[in-house]
């Protein structure tokens, strides 16, 4: 019977079940369950297990440019980054309220690891996130204009709990950029969560956008009701570099 069981078990995709289950009786002794604890023991294993499926799922599909967390966030004094205000998003009600955020500062000041940080809890926590780099997914979302797809394109990134733009503005947009961007902050604004790096500050994102009606129509509705971290500080990879040089000389 229990091997029954088990088979029907793997037939319906019950993994965590599966496992619980088969533990369970090949354990010797055997746990010593009443009725009510196994049926309990059993449904918290498979709601695990498909928690944690979900979970890996989305890291996957986020594609983030860093494997980070927060517990990793560096908050050296002269960096501009308060801790108290990443804990704060890192319960990611930012993102049930669908609020942007927008990270800038030189180049190497840890903006995509910080995006990439507070990206992955959201993910931990069971929203669904997309990285990408701006000017790639302008290229990319261009070739699907060409061949007719880019509809579908803009409706998965439209339901992105939260959509990470990384380097923005490290290109400047053209017409057809800046028609795709206006495309996907019209879609999301108020309703998403868009979180920004650029190492251009937010005053002058305005001539990157370039065009004024499109930009004003952009910023309009992004810029005023957004969270906003600006990072300070030499490079992190060069001052990592550096560390690792000055062990390398006492070896």
């Amino acid at each position: 019977m229990n091997k029954e069981s088990l088979e029907k078990m793997t037939r319906m995709r019950l993994l965590g079940m599966h496992h619980a289950f088969k533990t369970s009786i090949e354990t010797e002794p055997p746990p010593n369950y009443t009725n009510d604890e196994l049926v309990h023991h059993l449904i918290q294993s498979e709601w695990d297990d498909r928690r944690y499926r979900l979970v890996q799922r989305g890291l996957k599909n986020a594609n983030f440019r860093y494997r980070a967390s927060i517990e990793q966030v560096d908050y050296t004094e002269g960096r501009g980054l308060d801790k108290n205000q990443v804990q704060r998003l890192s319960t990611c009600d930012f993102i049930k309220k669908g609020e942007d955020l927008f990270i800038t500062g030189s180049t190497g000041t840890g903006k995509s690891f910080l995006a990439s940080a507070l990206g992955q809890q959201a993910c931990l926590l069971g929203y669904k996130v997309l990285y990408t780099n701006t000017t790639k997914l302008m290229s990319h979302l261009k070739m699907a204009k060409a061949d007719g797809t880019h509809l579908r394109e803009l409706s998965k990134i439209e339901k992105q709990d939260a959509l990470i733009l990384d380097d923005f503005g490290v290109q400047p947009f053209d017409a057809g950029s800046r028609a795709l961007l206006l495309d996907i902050i019209e879609d999301r604004h108020g309703k998403r969560t868009t979180i920004i790096t650029a190492q251009v500050p937010v005053k002058k994102w305005h001539e990157v956008i370039g065009e004024k009606t499109l930009a004003d129509a952009i910023l309009d509705r992004i810029v005023h009701q957004s969270i906003r971290i600006e990072l300070y500080g030499e490079s992190l990879r060069k001052k990592q570099k550096g560390n690792a040089e000055i062990m390398e000389s006492f070896l």
